[in-house]
Parts: structure tokens; C-alpha cells; sequence
């Protein structure tokens, strides 16, 4: 990939010390991330040069998603959970361009993100940073500058993109997933990606290794589980798909990698 990049930071950030979020945004394309990051990404792809593919997909299933629900569905608050940095397409961009009075609170535990999140995101009254953990969403929920911006007597939708697959089997991520639901009104939607092992292709094992140790904290699950984690609300249509065949506007695209199949979406509503 090449990037005309500059190295200038916001006041506070690391530029010594790669970041996830920065190589996730290099692998989407963006421009908010630096030579460290750009170093680890590139030695990912050195192993397998589709990496990005993973990002891109999981990336293009949010956009439809929101899409879905800001249009069709007329959810028009979203809460980001363990969103990473803001990049070049983000989820108030595909909201408000499906209804433009939308609003955003993206969520982060990470310091850096979120000064960096900050630093990026200008529009006021819009979309807001704030700091909080999956783990701990009575924080998030009481946050006051969530509690400023959405109203959480409307719906809203959840989006868990790419998060909950590092969560831990010994941390139940299933209650993980349910802990959110009594904060939610009835009407709001959870948007669940997670990497995915259907554990019937042997290429899979290499792939799984090299996003493991090159990204670490990962857990792969079979689409069964990953569809045990939505109890609690009704899964729509196409319940858990891969991530180019979830929702897409024309014929579902090609499986042409087995990094294609590891990453499905899910979207369910809270009745």
C-alpha cells in the first residue's frame, strides 16, 4: 500500500509505539496512522498480502448495517463500541448519509484512540468520543457526554465490530453481549462482526495463526456460537452470513481466500 502520509500527531499521541487501531485504519486505507504502524501492517501482509481484506469486509458489513438502520429501520443514534479510530468511512458518515439528522457516540478504552478520536472528529452535535469498556457498560451508558447527545428513551443501535472476538472464552462473551441489553429500548438493534471458523477448511489454521501472532488476541468461533451470543433479541435476515454475502445490494461477492470466510456479520432487535 502506499500512503503519502504525514507524521504529524495530535498533542499526546505515541508515535513510537505501533497502535491496532492505527494498523486496522492502514489496512482500511486511511491516513491516520504512522511509520510503526505502517511497519507491523506491512510484516502482517509480508505473510499473507490479503490481510486487508479482513478490514475492508468487516468495514463494508457496518456500512450496510447502518445504512439499513438509519434508512429502513429509522434508528438514527448509534453507539460504537471498541470502535477504534475514526477513519476515512465512518459510521456518522454512512448514518447521516442515510438520514442526516444521525448522531454517533463512539466508545474506546483506549487512551490513544480517544485523543486522537477527539483530535479527528470536528463536527459538534454530531458525533462525540468517549472512553469505556464493553466490559463495564453501565459507564458507557452513563456517561454524561453520551447522556448529551442520544436520547436513550429512542432506539439505538449497538455496533460491536470486530470486538467481541477478543473477548476471552473464560469472560463469557455471550453475557458480554447481554450485559448490554438493559440499557437498550425496545427497537434498538445490536450489530455484532466476529473472525469465524467453520472448521472445515485446513487453510483456515495458517490464516488463524498468522492474525493470531501478528494481531493477537483473537478467538475464532463457529457461526453457531457466534449466533448464541445474540440471545435476547431476534436475528434478522440473513442471520450470521459471511461478511460479502451479508446484505449485499447485488450478487454476494466471491470467497476467493479463506480470510474471506473468517469474518461474519449479525444483526439482531430488541422486541
Amino acid at each position: 500500500m502506499d500512503h503519502d502520509v504525514p507524521e504529524n500527531a495530535p498533542p499526546g499521541i505515541d508515535t513510537s509505539t505501533p497502535s491496532f487501531a492505527r494498523v486496522y485504519d492502514y489496512f482500511l486505507g486511511g491516513k491516520d496512522n504512522f511509520a510503526v504502524d505502517r511497519e507491523v501492517a506491512d510484516m502482517v501482509m509480508g505473510l499473507v498480502p490479503e490481510a486487508p481484506v479482513v478490514a475492508q469486509g468487516n468495514r463494508v458489513a457496518i456500512e450496510r448495517a447502518v445504512t439499513y438502520l438509519a434508512g429502513e429501520a429509522g434508528v438514527t443514534q448509534f453507539i460504537d463500541i471498541g470502535s477504534g479510530l475514526p477513519t476515512s468511512s465512518n459510521v456518522h458518515q454512512f448514518a447521516r448519509d442515510a438520514a442526516p439528522g444521525s448522531r454517533v457516540v463512539y466508545v474506546d478504552n483506549d487512551p490513544i484512540v480517544l485523543a486522537h478520536g477527539r483530535a479527528l472528529l470536528t463536527e459538534t452535535g454530531v458525533a462525540t468520543f468517549i472512553q469505556g469498556d464493553l466490559h463495564e457498560p453501565e459507564k458507557i451508558f452513563n456517561d454524561p457526554a453520551l447522556d448529551g447527545l442520544l436520547d436513550l428513551g429512542r432506539p439505538v443501535g449497538v455496533i460491536l465490530a470486530a470486538i467481541v472476538h477478543h473477548v476471552p472464552d473464560e469472560r463469557d462473551p455471550g453475557s458480554v453481549v447481554r450485559g448490554l441489553l438493559p440499557f437498550l429500548p425496545p427497537g434498538s438493534h445490536v450489530m455484532l462482526t466476529h473472525l469465524h471458523d467453520a472448521g472445515d477448511d485446513p487453510r483456515v489454521e495458517e490464516a488463524k495463526h498468522i492474525l493470531q501472532s501478528g494481531l493477537g488476541g483473537s478467538y475464532f468461533r463457529h457461526s453457531s456460537e457466534i449466533e448464541g451470543f445474540m440471545d435476547g433479541l431476534t436475528i434478522l435476515e440473513p442471520g450470521v452470513a459471511h461478511v460479502t454475502a451479508w446484505r449485499p445490494d447485488g450478487p454476494a461477492g466471491p470467497l476467493e481466500h479463506p480470510l474471506h470466510s473468517q469474518m461474519v456479520a449479525v444483526l439482531g432487535r430488541k422486541d
